[in-house]
């Protein structure tokens, strides 16, 4: 959520990427009103750039449902990873989902969480076919759907298989997280770059062939544009 989405400005110079409409309603409203409705009791949302509207736009949101939103706030990025390190506390033992908020999607999220009790593994990663190896990480899958190989955004992809940005991890992600120095200083720590690599045979892929789309460039939002209401109305 926190970051500048410089691939969509200027309208990221005065928006920020989470708050950015479709048809008239801001994408992280689209998110909470879908984790509220898939039975979602607390949220944390970590934010950067231009905060403080996220931060309004939370106030003014919570006052009329019953999520319960935590603000986590990054004077400097973390990373997804050094998220989640900084908010060890809260993630606790349980499992939880780590979504990225530039996608937009009516993905069933309860089936996904099923998938995961069953599979027993730390990480269960949604993926999609087709993937761009120029915005997206790359999966390798077994036969039992369990990932053998993840590079993000790589020169030479070996699948096209690609992460499509929601995922369900619980504590046991931290036994792969690098020892301290490992990292060289002043790096942002990155679940793509930095964990899920090093994570291979312990991850259990999900494909549920729903429709999802990364609104991150200019003619990936304009397409959510006209794509969403159709979506929309067949799930009516």
């Amino acid at each position: 959520m926190a970051g500048r989405g410089d691939r969509l400005r200027p309208l990221t110079d005065t928006t920020p990427k989470c708050l950015l409409p479709i048809n008239g309603i801001p994408l992280l409203q689209i998110w909470l009103e879908h984790l509220e409705f898939s039975g979602i009791d607390e949220v944390l949302i970590n934010t950067h750039w231009l905060h403080e509207m996220v931060e309004d736009f939370v106030c003014e949101w919570s006052s009329r449902h019953k999520i319960k939103i935590i603000l986590f706030h990054e004077p400097t990025l973390l990373g997804s990873a050094g998220t989640l390190l900084a908010n060890r506390k809260w993630v606790g033992r349980n499992p939880f989902f780590i979504i990225y908020g530039d996608n937009l999607t009516q993905f069933n999220l309860l089936n996904m969480l099923t998938v995961h009790k069953r599979g027993g593994f730390p990480v269960t990663i949604r993926i999609y076919k087709g993937a761009d190896p120029r915005r997206a990480g790359i999966v390798c899958i077994d036969e039992n759907d369990i990932v053998t190989d993840f590079e993000e955004k790589p020169d030479k992809p070996k699948s096209d298989l690609g992460a499509g940005g929601i995922y369900i991890v619980d504590s046991r992600i931290f036994d792969f997280f690098p020892i301290p120095g490992e990292v060289a200083t002043g790096r942002v720590l990155d679940l793509s770059y930095h964990i899920l690599p090093r994570m291979a045979g312990h991850i259990k892929a999900y494909d549920s062939g729903e429709f999802s789309i990364d609104i991150g460039t200019p003619s990936a939002y304009e397409k959510a544009q006209k794509i969403w209401p159709e979506i929309m109305s067949a799930e009516s």
